[in-house]
């Protein structure tokens, strides 16, 4: 057992001039399968974001997303503030050299800054060392499809369950940020207890429009008449843009594939996704966002051309969004992400980068 655990898991390293470097832990137990990544694997974490995909995806779709996402947390080397901290202490090092009365002077002045800083700032932020994000494979998707111990149902209750016995197993906290897209967004939802803040990414959160035409209802009637064992990865990326759809979207549905003997099949169970699907659609968490638990934020994100979105739903939430903040009752932001479609990190991952980076929760 031990040893088929450690086969399961192994490490990448990013690198970059400008994001930092992220240590990347595949973990693959009895609970979920996940990537860990963070700025510091030596460091011990305070601060926890679930990330969380949507239907047919896994969690790899937002490792590039969430590196971009944590380089923009005070204190990593993707900082504009940390970088210029470092070009300044390496110019006075090198003009103080020789002299320790400066050195021990300049030490003093600073330590004296800092005191006063977080005197002035209780809630300073957490650096970008002190966060893990934790990018889960959902159950029937990704590492975690045939895991033994998710049985049905397969809905959102199911999903937020396996999310809570995963924190369990490992001993973390409780997470402080989930960010979920599509159905995602509605585990996050039915997650929400005792966490700062939530991302929801173009999931209604009301019944979804149960619409015959709508993209993902195309997508899962395509792939449903697809065969098993798909000839390869450029086969599908062609049977899907034969089909209409766009080309970013057909490479992503591609990117959800494994080898299966001579072939490819999918990195999904489809069948158990679409009755995770349905139960996506079925259920509503409007009444959460009418009275949200104190301290927790709710940030909702839709898709300007996003097809799932009515007038009386947005309405609704514009309201809820707009209403005064009181002390007793958590706080509900709506965003517009433009020039995007559902799949919000295909179609413009930096727009949402530009949305999420300065409303994201860093405090204490």
């Amino acid at each position: 057992m031990a040893k088929a655990l450690k086969d399961r898991s192994r490490c990448l390293f990013f690198s970059s001039s400008r994001l930092p470097l992220l240590k990347n832990l595949h973990r693959s137990f009895e609970t979920l399968a996940f990537e860990e990544l963070r700025v510091d694997p030596e460091r011990p974490t305070k601060s926890t974001a679930l990330v969380l995909h949507g239907l047919l995806g896994s969690g790899r779709n937002w490792r590039s997303f969430s590196r971009r996402l944590v380089s923009s947390i005070p204190g990593s080397e993707g900082s504009p503030d940390l970088k210029a901290k470092g070009s300044k202490k390496s110019k006075q090092r090198a003009a103080s050299k020789g002299n320790h009365a400066s050195e021990a002077l300049e030490q003093l002045t600073r330590q004296t800054r800092e005191a006063v800083r977080e005197l002035k700032e209780p809630t300073a932020t957490r650096d970008a060392q002190e966060w893990r994000m934790v990018l889960v494979d959902l159950r029937n998707h990704g590492r975690s499809a045939g895991l033994k111990g998710l049985e049905p149902p397969h809905n959102m209750e199911s999903a937020a369950k396996d999310l809570a016995d995963l924190v369990k197993s490992h001993g973390w906290a409780w997470p402080d940020v989930v960010i979920g897209h599509s159905m995602g967004g509605k585990v996050a939802l039915a997650y929400a207890d005792s966490c700062k803040q939530l991302w929801v990414l173009d999931s209604v959160p009301g019944d979804a429009v149960s619409d015959s035409d709508g993209e993902v209802e195309n997508v899962l009637k395509t792939l449903q008449s697809l065969p098993t064992t798909l000839p390869s990865r450029k086969w599908l990326v062609d049977q899907m843009l034969n089909h209409s759809f766009s080309k970013s979207l057909s490479d992503w549905i591609g990117s959800n594939l494994k080898k299966a003997g001579d072939g490819m099949t999918w990195a999904f169970d489809l069948q158990a996704a679409i009755d995770m699907f349905h139960s996506y659609r079925e259920k509503s968490y409007l009444s959460l966002l009418e009275n949200p638990p104190k301290g927790l934020e709710i940030a909702l994100v839709r898709a300007e051309n996003s097809d799932r979105w009515t007038q009386p739903v947005l309405r609704r939430l514009e309201s809820l969004s707009s209403r005064p903040e009181e002390p007793d009752r958590g706080k509900v932001s709506l965003h517009v992400l433009p020039r995007s479609g559902h799949w919000v990190h295909v179609d413009n991952p930096k727009g949402l980068l530009e949305i999420m980076a300065p409303n994201f929760f860093f405090g204490s």
